[in-house]
């Protein structure tokens, strides 16, 4: 599986976006668990923010939504 191939590279997390959800896989030893929060962004609710990015960038455009992000973040 495409897990099988980053768990062998060692990647610590991964991000998998399917029919508008975000799943968060995090390494643990040897094998991927599921979890609800990011390694990388503990304290962002990023299984709920990034499938929103999308569904706006496809709304509005990828560089509207990235503007409006940047806009947000600073």
């Amino acid at each position: 599986t495409t897990l099988d191939t980053y768990q062998a590279l060692r990647v610590p997390e991964i991000w998998i976006y399917d029919r508008q959800k975000l799943s968060i896989y995090c390494l643990e030893g040897n094998a991927y668990r599921l979890s609800d929060e990011s390694l990388v962004f503990p304290a962002l609710a990023i299984a709920e923010m990034v499938p929103q990015w999308i569904e706006q960038a496809e709304k509005i455009g990828t560089r509207k939504m990235l503007k409006q992000l940047r806009q947000i973040a600073l």
